[in-house]
């Protein structure tokens, strides 16, 4: 599965989560008019009702309507996931801090790990928010234990680089994460 898939197949959730029922010619045609073409809008639309994630109802040939099913078990099955995914994240940073104090590892490689680490808590607190926006994520109770996770995730990664013994720890690590500054006069 492509990025565009995943883009066109949230589009269509999207609006079908915010209008309810919907005609296919109306929803093809707000999603296509945000992402992807017709072919492959019909196509993805296709691949949800096949695998269950919304309904398509047939009036006659000339009216036929799409909507999610079971919406709130649809929300939580994928707030499961990203709660699963942060929980290994959870467990990777504990273990590195354990590995840190049983082994020695280089500034290097602490810096490279710590890094890591923070690279895919920001990812997963990007997905919770961009989440946030629906409300039928932000009414889930997972989502707030998905939410305190990653605050735990944040304090374990700040505690582990505030007990580092180089006092340019944070710095490297704060030189590695900004963007660089683009040179005004490479821009045209």
């Amino acid at each position: 599965m492509d990025k565009n898939s995943d883009i066109i197949k949230t589009e269509i959730i999207r609006v079908l989560n915010e209008n309810g029922k919907t005609r296919g010619t109306e929803l093809a045609k707000r999603v296509i008019s945000k992402v992807g073409n017709e072919k492959i809008v019909y196509r993805e639309i296709s691949t949800l009702v096949e695998s269950g994630e919304i309904e398509k109802k047939v009036h006659s040939r000339a009216h036929i309507e799409y909507e999610l099913i079971n919406l709130s078990e649809s929300v939580n099955t994928q707030l499961k996931n990203v709660y699963k995914e942060i929980e290994m994240i959870r467990e990777e940073i504990v273990n590195f801090e354990i590995a840190m104090k049983e082994e020695r590892f280089t500034f290097q490689e602490r810096l490279r790990s710590t890094i890591h680490q923070i690279h895919i808590v920001q990812s997963t607190d990007g997905i919770l928010k961009l989440l946030s926006y629906y409300p039928a994520f932000r009414k889930d109770k997972m989502y707030s234990q998905i939410s305190r996770k990653i605050s735990d995730c944040w304090e374990l990664i700040m505690s582990d680089i505030m007990h580092q013994q180089e006092d340019i720890f944070l710095n490297e690590i704060l030189a590695n994460l900004r963007i660089p500054q683009s040179d005004s006069k490479n821009v045209n």
